[in-house]
């Protein structure tokens, strides 16, 4: 029976291991040449670089105004979870304790625009956020992600919120607690695990994304990390060097977000899985 176990627990790390392996190979892939010449990479894509090239970073770190986008990305990111978290539980929770028909057609409708796919709300989209003046926008970026956002955030919080006793509102209430008052004390502070699940999905989600501020920014002040990397693409010739090197530098940011905060992300996706 040992022998058994021995070898399921081989075969399983075995497995686990190759798919790490291929996980990460196309990134290690982008290491390794973003440390090359444009020469050696076009030469050979799978050799080791015969000096480390750190120029082609400097080079990168000015041609994509790398500081500027960096600020840029991580106002957007921050000023869209936090609306969409704000507005999503805000509803999330009202829609769950309103036992009304009412309620449950509104909590449908933003289940239903889940399964709605984005490129057939792209083009009218792109209209709204001109008539609304969102255009060239940050800000108007941010209200847009918010929007596209909220069905799911909303669907969470829903499914997290009936697993708080009413017992503890009802006794908020009593206590002369307003209902604003009650959420904010009382329900919030207990939806942390499905929040910080909602909060990584979606920061990662707006930062990796390159459609939407492709199809709403058009200044190049307001360019986010992945718009600033796309600039380097050149109409007859790119330089590959500095593209990987952007893509590298774009991606350290994600990396140190996860690493530094490794417990609590896991912690919060364990939490948001079985309560929600």
């Amino acid at each position: 029976m040992k022998r058994k176990n021995m070898m399921v627990n081989i075969f399983v790390y075995l497995f686990l291991i190759i798919g790490a392996m291929y996980t990460l190979f196309p990134l290690l892939m982008a290491l390794m040449n973003s440390f090359k010449t444009n020469g050696q990479l076009l030469t050979n894509v799978i050799s080791l670089p015969d000096r480390i090239h750190f120029e082609n970073y400097i080079r990168t770190f000015e041609k994509m105004k790398y500081l500027r986008s960096l600020g840029n990305t991580v106002l957007l990111a921050s000023v869209s979870v936090s609306l969409m978290i704000l507005f999503s539980a805000l509803a999330g929770w009202k829609l769950s304790r309103t036992k009304t028909r009412l309620s449950k057609i509104i909590f449908s409708l933003f289940v239903f625009s889940m399964l709605i796919p984005f490129s057939s709300i792209m083009i009218p989209l792109y209209k709204v956020t001109l008539t609304l003046h969102l255009k060239n926008s940050l800000l108007g970026l941010s209200l847009v992600y918010a929007g596209l956002g909220v069905s799911m955030a909303i669907f969470l919080y829903h499914g997290f919120v009936k697993g708080i006793p009413m017992e503890l509102e009802e006794a908020a209430g009593i206590d002369g607690s307003s209902s604003i008052q009650t959420f904010f004390y009382v329900i919030m502070p207990l939806l942390k695990p499905i929040t910080t699940t909602i909060c990584i999905t979606n920061v990662l989600w707006v930062w990796n994304d390159f459609l939407l501020p492709l199809i709403v920014l058009s200044s190049n002040k307001k360019y986010t990390l992945l718009l600033s990397t796309n600039t380097l693409f050149g109409q007859y010739s790119s330089d590959w060097t500095a593209i990987l090197s952007a893509l590298i530098l774009a991606a350290i940011p994600v990396i140190g977000f996860y690493a530094l905060f490794q417990k609590q992300i896991l912690k919060g996706i364990a939490d948001g899985a079985v309560k929600g």
